[in-house]
């Protein structure tokens, strides 16, 4: 496993070609370069699991993964992941809000964890604890542990489907290749808009 951090992201790129920035020293950005393993499918959605483990762990928070990989606090997004398959390699980044202020966030939907309470920020014992929960999470699978985080199951939601088409639904779990099974049909990717009621 290598990784790369940086201090401040000036053009960071997410889902669906989307840009966000993180002020400096604000946040921890960062990219972990992995070996592809017959998981691959499932290794943003256990980054997500890595990362939620290590702010509950550290900042006694309760993280919650939104599918596929959102990390949220409150129900307000604290970190986004992105994973591509670059040659033999995977690249997982990883943007999660530290001590962000509120006029710095992209919008009323974001938080940091400072903004959430959290007991610590400490940048370095936090990324720290991100690598060695995903490190386990690569290791031992725990898709049982991801499904009882995912705050997306047993959920109305409004998925929207890469092609701009949308479907709405009960979501019923995350199968054994990672995608999200809303009424009964399995889908791979998509932007998940948790529905009231």
């Amino acid at each position: 496993m290598s990784v790369v951090v940086a201090e401040e992201q000036t053009r960071g790129r997410g889902r669906l070609d989307r840009t966000w920035v993180s002020p400096p020293r604000a946040g921890l950005t960062f990219s972990v370069v992995l070996q592809p393993t017959e998981i691959t499918g499932w290794l943003p959605l256990l980054a997500g699991l890595a990362v939620a483990r290590a702010v509950g762990a550290q900042c006694e928070l309760d993280a919650m993964v939104k599918w596929p990989n959102d990390v949220l606090v409150d129900n307000k997004k604290v970190c986004g992941l992105l994973a591509e398959v670059v040659g033999d390699l995977v690249i997982v980044g990883i943007g999660l809000n530290v001590t962000t202020r509120a006029d710095e966030l992209p919008h009323a939907q974001a938080t940091s964890l400072r903004l959430a309470g959290a007991s610590s920020t400490d940048r370095e014992t936090l990324l720290k604890a991100v690598l060695r929960e995903l490190r386990q999470a690569v290791d031992e699978r725990p898709l049982a542990s991801y499904r009882e985080r995912c705050c997306t199951l047993g959920r109305r939601v409004r998925l929207e489907l890469p092609d701009g088409s949308a479907v709405e639904g009960l979501a019923e779990t995350v199968d054994d290749e990672g995608r999200l099974v809303v009424d009964g049909i399995a889908y791979a990717a998509g932007d998940v808009v948790h529905l009231r009621g």
